[in-house]
């Protein structure tokens, strides 16, 4: 071998695909960073995965969970789950490495179920908000409107439309029409990357995120005034004693739990939400790395989700030590508050 073809084979080294001219390159890191990037992810993606999976177990097996607002939250709990099976992993090597190994329909499978269950577990969230606002703002009627049946029948509603409308829009292509010269000269062999023009680039962030963000937002002020009223009340009534109080207590912790979850919402999503709507009047100007991290920020989201309705509620941290204690552990509980 001569020492053209050593340094051509060397630089070819650094390709995702060293036998084909128009590879793209791969991202060079030092092992320690790869590493780090590796671990910090993983243990994000089984948080994400097993911290779902708890919530969904939790409530197929005891009956007292088994709740509208409980199955709703086992819904958006599959979203989050399958984002961190099915689509996490595979995003988790192409931000290590800088490559994409599955070919181009592949690509297009895991965008489309990237956008599907991001948008599920977003219109879940706005779901739970509904549901919440009517049982304390309009607890009368709460019982009679809100059933298991009309649940269901949201939650299939909410899955259809997050499948048909993220499957048709990558596979249609319309979010690249008018970016065809842009996307010939950036593209290469072991990309995957998701562009929008300024139209789509626009119609996805405000019908996906601020316009359901905004009904969140306006359900949940409207919550948190009344939990706040409901508590002032009971803490001011004379009569009813500790039991005043205890209700006081949990119309409080409600509120700042209802305040926690739309603040890790706003937080998670708000930057590549705004970030995508600006990007396509912008030039794509935001480096792949920054977009890449947005991204990742937001699936933090599906993170949180367990933690927040899980151990925030003591109905599911009970339910969380039996199926632990009994299943994992090996321990018989004898605690018969909660069973199925």
């Amino acid at each position: 071998m001569t020492s053209n073809e050593t340094d051509v084979y060397a630089e070819n080294m650094f390709l995702c695909y060293p036998l084909l001219p128009n590879s793209c390159p791969k991202l060079q890191r030092f092992v320690a960073v790869k590493l780090a990037m590796y671990v910090l992810l993983l243990l994000m993606i089984l948080i994400t995965v097993f911290g779902n999976l708890l919530i969904i177990i939790s409530i197929s097996h005891f009956k007292q969970l088994q709740s509208p607002t409980h199955l709703i939250v086992r819904s958006l709990a599959a979203s989050d789950c399958l984002l961190g099976s099915l689509v996490m992993p595979y995003s988790m090597v192409r931000s290590v490495e800088g490559c994409w190994y599955l070919g181009d329909v592949v690509c297009k499978v895991h965008s489309s179920l990237d956008m599907t269950f991001c948008i599920s577990s977003l219109l879940h969230l706005g779901l739970v908000s509904v549901d919440r606002y009517l049982a304390i703002c309009d607890p009368l009627r709460y019982r009679m409107r809100v059933t298991n049946n009309t649940v269901t029948l949201y939650t299939v509603f909410i899955w259809l439309f997050s499948f048909l409308y993220s499957f048709s829009i990558v596979f249609s292509g319309v979010n690249r029409i008018g970016l065809e010269s842009f996307i010939m000269q950036v593209y290469c062999v072991g990309s995957c990357v998701l562009f929008f023009n300024k139209e789509w680039g626009l119609t996805c962030p405000i019908l996906t995120f601020f316009l359901p963000g905004a009904i969140m937002s306006t359900l949940y002020m409207k919550i948190f005034h009344v939990a706040r009223k409901h508590a002032k009340v009971m803490s001011e009534k004379v009569t009813g004693g500790l039991k005043s109080q205890s209700s006081a207590q949990r119309e409080r912790k409600a509120a700042k739990t209802l305040a926690i979850v739309m603040g890790v919402f706003l937080l998670c999503w708000m930057p590549i939400f705004t970030v995508n709507a600006l990007d396509a009047s912008l030039h794509f100007s935001t480096s792949a790395d920054v977009f890449d991290a947005l991204v990742w920020f937001a699936c933090f989201n599906s993170t949180c989700n367990p933690l927040i309705y899980g151990f925030f509620y003591p109905c599911f941290q009970k339910a969380f030590k039996i199926l632990i204690s009994t299943y994992i552990c090996g321990v018989r509980n004898s605690d018969t508050l909660i069973y199925k």
